[in-house]
């Protein structure tokens, strides 16, 4: 029998169609994850500022009959917002006890001064403030604490030490001039004053980066100097154990460039 001649073969230039179908169908859906993923977040972002608004007091405007209606989502983050204020109060109010336990605690074992009217204890917007007179502490112009005095700071500076609040030691003078050897002027002495009280704390165990000594002579008087007891009034060193938050706000910021300083 005779073969069949073979059909002869021709090219397909059509098969490009199929990848290129491939293509347009994954760029499709490609653009169509995008466009979900923004539509998503957009919402969440707008859900999200309604929340903020609302927390702090904002006005919505989905309001009816005087009453204002949060979604489920609003609410969410409503209450993140009211833990978070939680937190805080809480941290403050711990804070604000520690602080009152360790006046108490200061007032007990600086008693020797506080019965002879020598120092006064008291609680302001920096912490707690220990204002003793000079001459509970040192002779009339001279800065070494008198041995007696010694052993009262000794006490107080052991209550000190178990705790990591910073210590202002500040010192003050009248308004009367005096000229030393050692002293050439107020600055000088309230300035030995305060560190004196200092270098004390430091020898009973206090850290030293929690200490700073001031020497303000007779530039915060608490009194007019125009009597002996105004006077003797404004001779004085304060000590003041700082509170975290007063210590953050009086943190200098540094300046962005040398031309600054």
């Amino acid at each position: 029998m005779a073969r069949r001649p073979k059909r002869p073969e021709h090219d397909n230039h059509e098969r490009w169609m199929v990848s290129y179908a491939d293509f347009i169908t994954l760029l499709f859906a490609f653009f169509v994850v995008m466009y979900g993923i923004s539509s998503v977040n957009e919402g969440k972002y707008k859900v999200f500022g309604a929340a903020i608004n609302k927390a702090f007091g904002t006005k919505s405007s989905a309001t009816e009959g005087g009453s204002v209606h949060l979604t489920e989502e609003e609410i969410y983050f409503k209450s993140l917002v009211d833990r978070r204020n939680a937190r805080l109060a809480e941290k403050q109010r711990k804070q604000n006890e520690r602080m009152q336990n360790l006046a108490n605690t200061l007032n007990q074992a600086m008693s020797a001064f506080v019965k002879s009217g020598q120092m006064n204890v008291s609680q302001t917007g920096r912490g707690i403030e220990m204002e003793i007179n000079a001459s509970a502490l040192f002779n009339q112009g001279e800065a070494e604490i008198q041995p007696e005095a010694k052993r009262t700071l000794a006490d107080a500076a052991r209550v000190l030490v178990d705790n990591d609040f910073a210590i202002e030691v500040e010192g003050h003078t009248d308004n009367m001039p005096i000229s030393t050897a050692k002293f050439p002027s107020n600055w000088e002495l309230s300035s030995a004053r305060a560190s004196s009280v200092v270098r004390l704390f430091i020898d009973q165990g206090v850290l030293a980066p929690r200490l700073k000594a001031v020497g303000s002579a007779d530039n915060l008087p608490v009194m007019p100097n125009d009597t002996a007891e105004g006077r003797a009034r404004n001779r004085r060193v304060t000590i003041t154990v700082l509170n975290p938050e007063s210590e953050a706000d009086a943190t200098p910021t540094p300046s962005s460039s040398p031309d600054q300083q």
